[in-house]
């Protein structure tokens, strides 16, 4: 979005919160280079998906988990989860739309925590591919229901093949949770954080 005279950060923050729906809001707002990318110049993204697995959904999380309804085993995920760990060609965990692009990312974190009821899986990395984190949470819950050992996500990842592994987690579980900016896009900043 551009606008023909330059605006205040407080001001595209007031008015960006002004027009979005109550349920997203903008917490900062920073002016950036003329040829700044959001997408292009971030150095890592977190995501959070979460999986509800009690018998009965919660209503208030509708529309924000993935009701599994049977019980998981978040060790035996978070063993699998660490075989993704590093830079490696994620092939195997991207939808069809995008595969024109490398598919060679970076995990740098990863983590399944379980909690009353709930896991979720927390992934930074360098970039994504189309759908990567929605087939990894897929793959993770084959594991967690036992249907496959911990052992066979690696396996998938050597192999390259979107078709051995899990199902495509439904996308209202997956939430952006952080991105990061070097430190010279927004000098005086907190450390490029946005989100």
């Amino acid at each position: 979005m551009e606008s023909a005279a330059p605006l205040a950060p407080q001001t595209v923050l007031a008015a960006l919160n002004a027009r979005l729906p109550p349920d997203i809001r903008v917490l900062a707002a920073r002016a950036a280079p003329p040829a700044f990318d959001a997408r292009r110049a971030a150095r890592l993204k977190r995501y959070g998906y979460l999986v509800e697995t009690g018998p009965v959904a919660s209503p208030f999380l509708r529309g924000h988990a993935w009701h599994v309804g049977r019980p998981l085993d978040g060790a035996a995920m978070a063993r699998a989860l660490r075989s993704l760990l590093g830079e490696h060609d994620f092939t195997a965990f991207c939808a069809a739309p995008g595969r024109g692009r490398d598919p060679t990312c970076t995990v740098r974190a990863a983590r399944v925590v379980a909690r009353r009821g709930q896991v979720g899986v927390l992934i930074s990395a360098d970039a994504f591919l189309h759908h990567m984190v929605r087939n990894v949470v897929g793959t993770l819950v084959e594991v967690g229901l036992g249907r496959r050992p911990a052992d066979w996500v690696a396996e998938v990842l050597a192999g390259g093949d979107r078709r051995l592994a899990g199902p495509t987690a439904p996308a209202h579980g997956l939430h952006l949770l952080r991105v990061l900016y070097p430190w010279s896009v927004f000098p005086g900043g907190r450390r490029g954080r946005a989100g």
